[in-house]
């Protein structure tokens, strides 16, 4: 459910599913949110995720982009991001 929350910066259109258009096959959906299935999510919710990150004090490393890390009293914290996990 990760991908769901992720937030489009582009338009993206689909067709009307199968059931919801009776007649008129000509019309679309915009979609506003992250839908599974789009090739777009996983990039839409690293970004929101990287942003909250940041927003806590972690840097983002430069030699590998989804390592961020914290550092405050002497303890590192170290949070890799793999596709939508976190170790």
């Amino acid at each position: 459910t990760a991908f769901l929350h992720g937030d489009l910066d582009e338009e993206i259109y689909m067709k009307i599913p199968p059931g919801f258009e009776k007649n008129n096959s000509d019309k679309v959906c915009r979609i506003k949110k992250s839908l599974y299935g789009l090739k777009q999510e996983p990039r839409c919710w690293f970004e929101k995720l990287s942003t909250a990150l940041k927003k806590y004090g972690f840097k983002q490393s430069y030699s590998d982009y989804s390592l961020f890390t914290l550092s405050k009293g002497g303890i590192q914290l170290n949070v890799l991001i793999y596709v939508d996990d976190m170790l």
